[in-house]
């Protein structure tokens, strides 16, 4: 489950230096799928083409309840002020995205205390304004979300995929370093037979040399 949370996690990185701000912003795909009287975070961002451009953006959301056919809206933030503009999820929802700043790139939400009632479309508005040195451009962005809610946790294909993958490359790993072990001992084995036999070599060749020195020395005599 954690390795499919972190699916959905902002991913919106900033690297201070000095007094400027250089951001990178990825958009990524919000979780689906909700417990039962369990907090859940609806993720939505849309990242600027051009990061030094400013910029100012609002966020609607908007609810399709699973069997119906039209979409309400639930939430709105502009101005760095959120409101919710439905009953059903009165003090239930909370802002989640960029904070202190009028240039949104993170829209997400977080819904309190979910209810099978909640199963449904989320669509996520971005509506923003480029500012340039002699004109505004207009820009927005949507993006739906098809969320689930069940009774119980339920294990994920990613956080099953993501355990077997774990355990193969331990076990992997593992055999690698016993291979390693074994040629780095045949070949200290082997290095240290030849090193034996080089002495050897050595040895009697000293040997020889010294046994012909004594037989020159005896004839000379």
């Amino acid at each position: 489950m954690i390795a499919v949370q972190l699916l959905w996690m902002p991913m919106v990185l900033c690297v201070m230096h000095g007094r400027l701000s250089y951001c990178a912003c990825v958009e990524v795909d919000s979780d689906t799928e909700a417990v039962v009287g369990h907090g859940f975070k609806l993720g939505c961002i849309s990242c600027k083409m051009r990061g030094e451009v400013e910029a100012s953006a609002s966020v609607d959301w908007w609810f399709q309840a699973k069997g119906e056919t039209n979409y309400s809206q639930i939430y709105s933030y502009s101005g760095m002020v959120g409101m919710i503009t439905d009953e059903r999820f009165i003090e239930r929802l909370d802002w989640m995205g960029s904070k202190n700043t009028f240039d949104l790139q993170d829209g997400s939400i977080y819904i309190t205390n979910v209810s099978l009632n909640d199963t449904g479309t989320y669509r996520c508005y971005f509506d923003r304004t480029l500012v340039f040195n002699y004109y505004e451009f207009h820009t927005n962005a949507t993006k739906f979300i098809h969320m689930n809610v069940v009774p119980k946790a339920t294990r994920g294909m990613a956080s099953i995929l993501s355990e077997v993958m774990m355990y193969v490359s331990i076990i992997g790993l593992q055999l690698w370093l016993l291979v390693e072990m074994v040629y780095c001992y045949r070949k200290i084995s082997a290095a240290g037979e030849e090193a034996l036999r080089e002495s050897a070599a050595e040895y009697l060749a000293i040997a020889s040399e010294s046994k012909d020195n004594c037989t020159g020395v005896a004839v000379a005599e």
